[in-house]
């Protein structure tokens, strides 16, 4: 037998202090069952609010913003503390927390009198003032606030939870079944596999609703479409497609016949040898034209050709003048420098030239400064002189030399000046015969003259007008009876037009035809997959029923007398997700009685505290309506209507007993 660790929260005593017109009352529970006695209006469901409220600020019925303030003639009361406190016992543990809620009263500045400006809510652990989070955090450590609802109130599971969430609580107690379970519990739901790939039971419904939708939209639309083809058929009744064609190509001869008539008409052999001349005169034009053209371009380009050369020819020359005064200029810079020379030659010579053996400084020896013997000054005397004349010849010899090559680089300026003249001259002269050239160009460009001005054109032109009129003349003859011939051709087209739509009707009865099959086709084709998919609907619903059947018994083989329908059949055959709650078979929304609604509860309440692993006082409302209680392990509070007790009175029963 499995064994469960439970955490057991026992109420030891609840004490309300002017709270939803309870002036002051304690609720001695001692940890064990008690049932609480009291007329209606009496106070007996403000004791389960206080509770609820003392831990999640909310009432009995899950709101938050309910009145707890002591109201007299439907006024609010002021300037009174609200309070709850209750004593629990823990896994023998003991845990006081008590609640305080006041109003704040405040004096403004310059006012005599406080004016009520809010409420404050205090809070105690064991009796020491606590902040908000801690007080919290400790509530929250016995249990979280949604599980402490469900396991408090036999009602709060059926009444108060959405069936989705209760749905879910189910499956996360009993744990779902795989589709693996599913499929091996029924053979014929093996194909199911490779028909689902990937796919989960509910995304395939949705596939195959989405496409059980799409058919049948296009099966109630082929049917329309078909009808419309029909309505649109052309009438062919009385008409045969082989005479129509026959008589068809009977009037396109006829008509072929006339066109032909038309042109032998219009080309007669006298008109065609006149156009035959108008051809031979168009080349001669032509011909002319081109000679014209060619005979006054040719003088103009030779002139330009001519002026092109000679233009040519100056930038030559001038390129030539260009180079030799650079030379010149280079050349004089040269000459510049050499006299520049010349001039610092004949200072350094005079300088040199000047110069006279010193006597003193070269006679007396420059360590003991005595005079030398003569011998020794006759020498350098005749040292000194030597070198000076040397330095004089070199110096004059270098100056010399400068002055050659200056005059022979004047020479060369001189004859570079005299070929530059001559290059001047040239240059002059061929302006002059460019000049002459452009005369002649703008002359000969002046005197173009139009070929309209040419006798031979004017000639040609005459000659070809004179006989485009004989053929109008002839044709102007001929245009009565062509127009009468037009007229018979007309009339035939007509015909022809009128026999043709005839026959393009049996073209649209095939293709309209064509049409019509290729949609009863695809409706064929459309009915066959509907049918696969229903197929395929129905092996899913199978699953369904099959899971739900083994979803059934394995939640309700964790309840004693709850037991629970998960899903519900629709009129068209099909499954419905829910869930209801049933006690022997009748459903809680619908026809069971307050008793059995309690008892089925407090059931719900001893799985789900085996589930959680929490027992939490329950309190009972309507109690009085319930002979007996189910066997539960949890602390039961029962709230008894009793016209007689016009105050609340309590009675302590062991936990074993049943009220």
């Amino acid at each position: 037998m499995e064994v469960f660790t439970v955490k057991e929260i026992q109420l030891i005593r609840l004490e309300l202090t002017n709270f939803k017109g309870i002036k002051h009352f304690v609720l001695d529970a001692g940890g064990e069952n008690i049932r609480v006695y009291g007329d209606n209006a009496t106070g007996k469901t403000s004791l389960f609010d206080a509770f609820v409220w003392l831990l999640f600020d909310k009432d009995s019925q899950n709101k938050k913003d309910f009145e707890i303030k002591t109201l007299v003639n439907g006024k609010v009361q002021h300037k009174l503390n609200h309070e709850v406190e209750a004593f629990f016992l823990v896994d023998n543990k003991e845990l006081a927390l008590k609640k305080v809620f006041s109003e704040k009263w405040t004096k403004k500045r310059g006012s005599v009198t406080k004016e009520f400006t809010g409420h404050t809510t205090d809070y105690y652990i064991d009796g020491v003032p606590s902040k908000k989070k801690e007080y919290t955090e400790t509530v929250a450590s016995l249990v979280d606030e949604e599980i402490f609802k469900l396991l408090t109130s036999p009602s709060y599971f059926n009444e108060q939870m959405h069936w989705k969430d209760r749905r879910n609580l189910l499956l996360e107690i009993a744990g779902d079944v795989s589709d693996e379970e599913v499929i091996a519990a029924d053979k014929k739901l093996v194909k199911l596999s490779d028909i689902l790939g990937n796919r989960s039971i509910d995304d395939h419904k949705k596939v195959i609703a989405a496409k059980r939708k799409e058919i049948n939209q296009e099966l109630d639309r082929i049917p329309i479409r078909i009808d419309e083809i029909h309505r649109g058929l052309p009438d062919v009744s009385g008409l045969d497609q082989l005479d129509l064609q026959a008589e068809i190509d009977s009037l396109s001869n006829q008509i072929e016949e006339k066109q032909q008539r038309i042109n032998d008409i219009k080309s007669g052999g006298e008109v065609s040898k006149l156009r035959t001349q108008i051809n031979d005169i168009d080349l001669e034009i032509s011909n002319l034209r081109n000679e014209h053209k060619q005979q006054e371009q040719q003088a103009i380009y030779s002139l330009k050709a001519k002026l092109q050369e000679e233009q040519s020819n100056i930038g030559i020359l001038q390129s030539k003048v260009g180079s030799h005064e650079n030379r010149i200029s280079m050349n004089n810079s040269n000459i510049k420098n050499l006299e520049t020379r010349m001039n610092d030659l004949r200072n350094q010579w005079k300088e040199q030239n000047d110069l006279e053996f010193d006597h003193e400084s070269n006679c007396k020896c420059p360590t003991c400064e005595q005079e030398l013997p003569q011998e020794h000054i006759t020498e350098i005397a005749t040292k000194f002189n030597l070198e000076k004349s040397k330095l004089l010849e070199t110096i004059q010899k270098s100056g010399v030399e400068a002055k050659e090559k200056a005059e022979a680089i004047k020479e060369e300026n001189e004859s570079i000046q005299s070929e530059i003249d001559k290059l001047n001259e040239q240059i002059e002269k061929k302006r002059q015969d460019i000049e002459k050239v452009e005369t002649k160009l703008q002359e000969a460009e002046n005197n173009i003259k139009p070929l309209s001005e040419n006798p031979t054109y004017q000639k040609l032109m005459e000659d070809r007008q004179a006989l485009e009129q004989q053929i109008k003349d002839i044709e102007s003859s001929v245009q009565d009876s062509v127009n009468s011939i037009q007229d018979e051709v007309r009339a035939l087209k007509e015909q022809q037009n009128t026999l043709q739509m005839d026959l393009n009707k049996f073209a649209q009865v095939e293709q309209s035809n064509k049409r019509i099959a290729e949609l009863e086709a695809q409706e064929q084709d459309l009915a066959a997959e509907f049918e696969r998919l229903e197929e395929e609907l129905y092996l899913t619903e199978e699953f369904i029923r099959t899971k739900v059947n083994l979803l059934e018994e394995k939640i309700n083989s964790k309840f004693e007398y709850a037991r629970f329908q998960l899903f519900k059949n629709n009129i068209n055959g099909g499954l419905e997700e829910t869930c209801e709650t049933l006690f022997e078979g009748v459903p809680y929304s619908s026809g069971l009685n307050n008793a059995a609604r309690i008892n089925v509860g407090l059931d719900i309440i001893n799985t789900l505290s085996q589930h959680y692993g929490v027992q939490a006082p329950i309190f009972v409302d309507n109690a009085e309506s319930v002979t007996k209680l189910i066997n539960i392990d949890s602390q039961i509070i029962s709230l008894v209507v009793s016209e007689s007790d016009k105050q609340l009175r309590v009675e302590v029963k062991q936990k074993a007993e049943v009220a």
